[in-house]
């Protein structure tokens, strides 16, 4: 078997991610994996983590999903989740346990946007759904817009008033279960008056 088809069966078991040492214990040199980057049959997502990319990319959210499971979908990323925003976001917003080791986040592809949260807040509004087909966790609606109006400082004022606008119309929105994480976050009186308006 050649370095190539020894290269892409690594890959192939490994559902189109492996490490360099996973090559390196198959006795392919870094400069063939520099090379094959080179080629285009394989693309760097992070320090010796590689992607087969020759026959397409994986999805931006099964690449997330497989190297940082723990992660959180959260803020522009949920928003568009839940079609409170109809502009597709530049960047996966996820939110993990500040504790994290800072390099394990770094990606080079996709795009994201870490937000680091306190770990007694990180869990809070935590539920499951299906993101492009793969299953991931996402903050429910309620933290969705919790999280905008406590960070509304760092968004612009039309992405807060749409999504505000957006879950206020939302049959499944929870109103009780959005002032009860307003109480927790201490944001009690700007949820009322910011969705309440509205109401």
């Amino acid at each position: 078997m050649g370095k190539y088809e020894m290269v892409k069966q690594v890959f192939k078991s490994r559902g189109n991610i492996a490490t360099t040492s996973e090559m390196l214990s198959r006795g392919i040199h870094t400069s063939y994996i520099a090379a094959l980057v080179k080629a285009g049959s394989i693309a760097r997502i992070k320090r010796g983590v590689y992607e087969w990319v020759e026959d397409g990319r994986m999805d931006d959210i099964e690449i997330i999903s497989r190297l940082l499971p723990d992660a959180i979908l959260c803020m522009e990323s949920a928003l568009y989740h839940y079609q409170y925003i109809d502009r597709t976001p530049d960047r996966w917003h996820i939110a993990v346990d500040k504790r994290i080791n800072r390099r394990k986040v770094k990606l080079e592809y996709p795009p994201i946007k870490v937000h680091f949260i306190e770990p007694h807040c990180l869990r809070i509004g935590v539920t499951w759904s299906e993101v492009n087909g793969v299953r991931v966790c996402v903050y429910d609606r309620e933290r969705t817009i919790c999280d905008v109006i406590r960070h509304a400082a760092k968004l612009d004022v039309e992405t807060v008033n749409k999504a505000i606008q957006a879950y206020v119309r939302d049959g499944r929105k929870n109103i009780t279960r959005l002032m009860e994480y307003a109480t927790r976050f201490r944001i009690q009186r700007k949820v009322r008056d910011l969705v309440g308006v509205w109401l």
